[in-house]
């Protein structure tokens, strides 16, 4: 993957850039520092956006939702980039992270990248449920694998809902993916007996 846009990654911390850096030497970084988002990193963020496409890229857990739903708030029209928990996991003791990523997850997020559409999407939160992405007992783990296909992350059921709706993924993109998913399920489970 060759640096041929001009985008700025928003990152948490040095790892990451440092990681980003090991697989794309000309890519340009700017790390929040961790979760404590500052109002001055904020208002420069804001400033660069004026002249430069944002790419948001935070780690897989909690913290990196947060850090990733405040700097959109500042700057909406950021683009997302998305690993998945599995992708971001560390081959011995740490935490979840974009720093642990091969050179494949890195380059797939940064290249199946999403934007906030300003299309109403045309299902409902009972559409949603009805494809058992919520209040089922399989729930989470049909929204880890939908989100998998899709390249939008996991999330609990409020955000990953939020986050179809931003994104514009349609009935018909979710629908395939849920059945896509089911059916990656259903192989594996019956491999396993």
């Amino acid at each position: 993957m060759q640096k041929n846009f001009n985008a700025v990654v928003v990152v948490e911390g040095k790892d990451d850039t440092i990681r980003l850096k090991q697989f794309f030497p000309g890519i340009e970084t700017v790390e929040t520092n961790g979760s404590a988002v500052s109002d001055v990193f904020l208002e420069k963020l804001k400033k660069l956006a004026q002249t430069r496409e944002i790419i948001v890229f935070t780690d897989p857990d909690v913290n990196g939702e947060r850090i990733r739903r405040i700097v959109t708030e500042a700057v909406p029209n950021a683009k997302q980039a998305f690993i998945t928990r599995k992708e971001g996991e560390p081959a011995g003791v740490g935490s979840l992270g974009v720093e642990h990523a091969s050179k494949e997850a890195l380059e797939r997020a940064l290249t199946e990248l999403h934007a906030v559409e300003a299309a109403e999407p045309d299902f409902d939160y009972s559409d949603y449920i009805d494809l058992g992405l919520a209040l089922g007992k399989t729930s989470r783990k049909l929204r880890e694998a939908v989100g998998i296909k899709l390249g939008i992350g996991y999330a609990n059921s409020k955000r990953f809902y939020e986050r179809l709706r931003t994104y514009g993924i349609s009935y018909q993109q979710l629908a395939r993916a849920v059945k896509e998913a089911e059916n990656v399920q259903s192989d594996s489970n019956r491999d396993a007996r």
